[in-house]
């Protein structure tokens, strides 16, 4: 019953940030020119007469390493760094010769791929000098708790998929039946086995329907009627609560810092905004 979110593996990092720099070889390479009209170093590769500069391979590098320069590698990991570039521009190369680069949905993504950049150079050249004041970052900790929930809670559901099977099993509960014994023999759910037992939880990880329900018992009670979720209908019992402990200040410190950061770019986006001329088509 708990909601799920999906996390990018930390190795896609890498594959999206070269996916990126293929992207921009596309995209600037269209008339066999360097990757930018300033970039006047020295290449080191050409590809069909196509060259990589040093200091797009410099910057490339930064990225994929956090910093780091060619000269901080080994010359196995710049000999791959630099054929991952290659074989960009090889691909990129093809897919100007196939139209691949010229189809709608192509130019689709070369469009959000420069809007995202630049968006994020904006970001950072108006936040720099902007740092977060102490108080700052105290405001938001104190907004951020006040969102938080306070109470976690710990019950028991079994669920069935009819309505008047959800009855039955309450009448049983009225007679006396025990819960978790009922759970075992009648439930679907997967915690059948732990007779229905969900742990602890708060009632934002649980569907509406189900966490309305929970916040309404007193520990040691259950629903007189069936709960309704996409899921089929559930009874449930309540077993405790427990007060929900807060993070610490320190604790989530850079979380905050990032949260104020993003706060004051959105506050200017918004004045830029403000500012524009902005027309909706209608229908």
């Amino acid at each position: 019953m708990k909601t799920s979110t999906s996390r990018r593996a930390p190795a896609a990092a890498a594959a999206l940030l070269l996916a990126a720099a293929a992207i921009g070889l596309s995209a600037c390479n269209r008339q066999g020119t360097a990757p930018s009209s300033a970039d006047n170093s020295p290449a080191v590769a050409t590809v069909n007469g196509v060259p990589i500069s040093r200091d797009f391979f410099d910057f490339y590098v930064k990225g994929i390493t956090g910093g780091k320069t060619p000269n901080d590698l080994t010359p196995d990991q710049r000999a791959r760094a630099l054929d991952n570039l290659v074989r960009a521009q090889v691909v990129a190369q093809q897919a100007e010769k196939d139209g691949v680069a010229h189809e709608p949905d192509t130019q689709h993504l070369l469009e959000i791929s420069r809007l995202n950049v630049l968006q994020s150079v904006v970001a950072d050249r108006y936040l720099k000098g902007k740092e977060p004041t102490e108080q700052e970052l105290r405001a938001e900790y104190d907004a951020q708790v006040a969102k938080l929930p306070h109470t976690e809670y710990h019950a028991r559901h079994i669920l069935v998929p009819s309505e008047d099977a959800a009855k039955g099993l309450i009448a049983k509960l009225d007679s006396g039946a025990n819960f978790a014994d009922l759970a075992k023999s009648n439930s679907t759910d997967p915690s059948k086995t732990n007779g229905g037992d969900l742990g602890w939880f708060t009632p934002s990880g649980m569907v509406k329907p189900f966490a309305d329900a929970v916040v309404q018992l007193k520990p040691g009670d259950y629903t007189r009627q069936p709960v309704h979720t996409q899921y089929g209908w559930h009874i449930i019992k309540l077993e405790g609560t427990r007060d929900l402990s807060v993070p610490s200040f320190d604790s989530v410190r850079q979380r905050l810092v990032q949260i104020v950061k993003q706060n004051k770019f959105k506050a200017y986006e918004d004045t830029l905004m403000q500012q524009a001329k902005i027309e909706h088509a209608k229908g």
